[in-house]
């Protein structure tokens, strides 16, 4: 009889968080150095494109310069024109929820495909979960398989900014909107400890303009749901979830890819603070499953 696996499924589980996302590189690699083996990853918004480079196997020069080459404020700041006029004219140049955006993400989509190519997500060495956001009924859609470039940009469509993207027949926005941090996939699938790395959208210094007007709003939104989730999930799985929060002393900003070692160093720090309890917690599930199996 073969003998059974006593080790804890762990789940790593990297929610939205801008360039801060990095900081997952940092948490992947102080449990790859301690041998944890890392068996699920499940990203969102922009902690879908660091899941899929740990879920992919990248080390953290490559997914550093994947971030530095494909998180550009270039990328995500060409104007779309005819999307301010659908706004201004809503009849007269044909509104239309699917083409709806202010950015263009031809640039974005580019950079993006010359990193992953034609990869699916189904392919990845580990199992790989990128989250969205159903446009029609608020729910989380969960992507396990298809164009990898394809999950990660519906994942990343931020309201307002980006168009939704219509995948498997439902139009898909950003995944911060039904849960900044996705914890639940994990839980579904059956993970004995997981791992969440979550952050606190950055408030506005200065609103002096319609745009910092509604990243204030949206910063609000994240931030309540990202508390009142995650006072859920400690309720309903006490033990089993670790929930690492790196701070940053220096303010990071959007596009401030040239902090991407400070942020990845903030994330080892951030999670050797936890590991003494994470070893303890893999102990006791792995005694746990060893004792259910005689």
């Amino acid at each position: 009889m073969k003998p059974v696996d006593a080790r804890p499924a762990v789940s790593l589980v990297i929610g939205s968080g801008s360039v801060k996302c990095a900081a997952a590189l940092g948490v992947a690699k102080v449990l790859a150095d301690d041998g944890i083996r890392i068996d699920r990853v499940v990203g969102c918004s922009a902690g879908a494109m660091f899941a899929a480079v740990t879920a992919f196997g990248y080390d953290i020069a490559a997914a550093t310069d994947i971030a530095v080459r494909t998180w550009t404020r270039e990328a995500t700041s060409q104007p779309d024109r005819l999307g301010y006029l659908r706004v201004l004219a809503p009849k007269l140049f044909g509104f239309k929820v699917d083409n709806f955006g202010l950015r263009q993400d031809a640039l974005l989509m580019q950079r993006l495909r010359s990193v992953f190519g034609d990869k699916r997500i189904e392919d990845s060495p580990i199992p790989l979960h990128i989250t969205a956001t159903d446009f029609a009924t608020g729910e989380l859609v969960e992507l396990t398989q298809g164009s990898l470039v394809d999950a990660i940009r519906a994942s990343l469509a931020l309201p307002l900014a980006f168009p939704p993207v219509r995948l498997n027949g439902r139009l898909l926005v950003d995944g911060y909107l039904a849960d900044p941090l996705p914890l639940s996939v994990a839980m579904k699938h059956g993970a004995g400890v997981i791992v969440g790395v979550g952050f606190e959208s950055p408030f506005q210094e200065n609103v002096r303009s319609a745009g910092r007007f509604a990243f204030q709003l949206s910063a609000i939104m994240a931030n309540n749901l990202l508390k009142s989730r995650l006072a859920f999930h400690s309720l309903a799985h006490h033990s089993e979830v670790i929930v690492i929060l790196p701070t940053f002393k220096q303010r990071i900003r959007l596009f401030d890819t040239a902090k991407l070692p400070y942020i990845v160093e903030e994330g080892e720090q951030a999670a050797l603070q936890q590991l003494p309890y994470l070893r303890e917690l893999l102990a006791s599930e792995q005694r746990q499953v060893a004792a259910a199996h005689g």
